[in-house]
């Protein structure tokens, strides 16, 4: 790949089936920049880089979804920070 840097942004675990999330800050040699979504589940790893347009509509919508649902947590309650 053609990355010059990463930068963690943030790491947590979220709820209810304890999925390790890392956003991280991509920077690459081509003169742009992703976020990278990593989710760990067990053994297993989804990656996403995505471009700050698609980072903007994906946020505004999980704020929305959110902010409809809040107060209806889960099993296991909220997501935990590490």
């Amino acid at each position: 790949m053609d990355e010059t840097g990463i930068s963690s942004l943030d790491k947590f675990t979220a709820s209810p089936y304890r999925q390790e999330i890392e956003l991280q800050h991509v920077s690459h040699r081509a003169d742009y920049v992703t976020l990278r979504v990593r989710i760990r589940e067990i053994k297993r790893f989804t990656i996403f880089d995505i471009d700050p347009i698609t980072a903007k509509r994906w946020g505004q919508a999980m704020l929305d979804w959110a902010n409809q649902h809040e107060g209806q947590v889960g099993p296991e309650g909220e997501g935990e920070s590490k």
